[in-house]
């Protein structure tokens, strides 16, 4: 059974985002092949759903919300793993389809999944994501130096990158050759990449809710695989315009509905699409979209993207199966409004932005 994608990682979200994706381009003949799962935290907890992933009849995936205008309720069966595994319990098999069948290499790992402890590299099996690649693409090159493409799917800016700098450091102490590290910058295609849907709910033992709307941005360059053709999934030659587009749009918008439930006495466990029920909140966030946000991306040469990911945003906004708490959003608010309003007026500069400059107060506004 050869499995030419490896996933680190069993989150709701590459349940309902990438394994969703493959497992649709499989039924049309699209995709490179079945996954291979590995659990890389070994959290007992998620023993279950690991089992669950490869089950025959595969898992559920509801998809619920507004797309073009229609109501969205419909439920879709995930085919696409084959083989689940967990790096405590299964290390050697690991390895062994690391070496021997992986083309591409998926990751979604959480917030922390980049963080390395002072004796991560100690063990026979590595505590961290990064030194488990680092050891799996060690063993790789040792046995048939191969190349492949790893696709980070972590909501890290340029996740491709940071991941690469990150293995070449943890490299030079722990397998020091030169012709290794010369393979990891040749031969491993290192991509960046930008991931957006929300996936709201889990279901047990595995599954997941998610909304109707999904990207998979992915930055092309010589020798990159994708692990499938989709029409959520784009190959461009610059992830710049997608980021902009998520970071101070939805993001963005996000932060400033935050900020009028932080200072309006407004219920506490209001939503999104309930603060926008709200005639007035509604028509300051559009004023500040269309007068302030579409134009800043216009002087950038992006108007028509920034129009288009407006009307699509606020569907998302209106998602009637979606309950996202303002609450919840605004958690660390002063950085949030640093990196999607003050930024974004650094950014561009020669529009005027007065609602947004009244959010952002004394932000402090980074140059460039």
């Amino acid at each position: 059974m050869g499995t030419p994608i490896l996933q680190f990682g069993t989150s709701r979200f590459l349940q309902a985002h990438a394994d969703l994706f493959i497992g649709e381009a499989l039924e049309r003949g699209e995709a490179l092949g079945r996954i291979t799962v590995v659990q890389t935290t070994g959290a007992p907890e998620r023993a279950g759903r690991l089992a669950a992933l490869a089950a025959p009849g595969g898992y559920p995936v509801i998809v619920r919300g507004r797309k073009d205008g229609r109501a969205i309720d419909c439920e879709q069966w995930v085919t696409s793993v084959a083989r689940a595994l967990s790096a405590a319990n299964d290390w050697d098999a690991v390895r062994q389809v690391f070496r021997e069948e992986t083309e591409v290499v998926l990751s979604n790992t959480g917030d922390t999944g980049y963080a390395v402890g002072p004796d991560d590299l100690a063990g026979a099996v590595p505590a961290s994501f990064p030194g488990k690649l680092l050891a799996l693409l060690h063993d790789r090159f040792s046995a048939n130096r191969r190349g492949l493409t790893l696709l980070p799917c972590e909501l890290v800016s340029r996740n491709g990158d940071v991941l690469k700098r990150l293995i070449l450091d943890l490299q030079a102490d722990r397998y020091p050759e030169s012709d290794f590290r010369s393979w990891l910058c040749e031969s491993v295609i290192w991509g960046n990449t930008l991931v957006d849907r929300i996936v709201s709910e889990p279901l047990e033992p595995t599954g997941a809710i998610a909304e109707p709307y999904a990207l998979w941005a992915i930055e092309n360059q010589p020798g990159l695989t994708a692990p499938c053709r989709h029409a959520a999934i784009l190959l461009v030659d610059d992830l710049t315009p997608h980021e902009k587009l998520k970071l101070h749009i939805l993001n963005l918008g996000h932060t400033v509905l935050a900020d009028i439930w932080m200072t309006e006495d407004r219920p506490a466990e209001e939503t999104v699409r309930a603060i926008l029920g709200d005639a007035g909140v509604q028509q300051r966030l559009l004023a500040i979209y269309s007068e302030e946000v579409v134009p800043g991306f216009a002087d950038r040469g992006f108007g028509r993207e920034a129009e288009a990911y407006v009307a699509a945003t606020l569907e998302r906004f209106d998602n009637p199966f979606l309950e996202h708490r303002l609450s919840d959003i605004a958690s660390h608010h002063a950085e949030k409004r640093v990196r999607r309003i003050g930024d974004f007026m650094a950014w561009t500069p020669g529009v005027p932005m007065p609602m947004l400059t009244a959010i952002a107060g004394a932000v402090p506004v980074k140059s460039g």
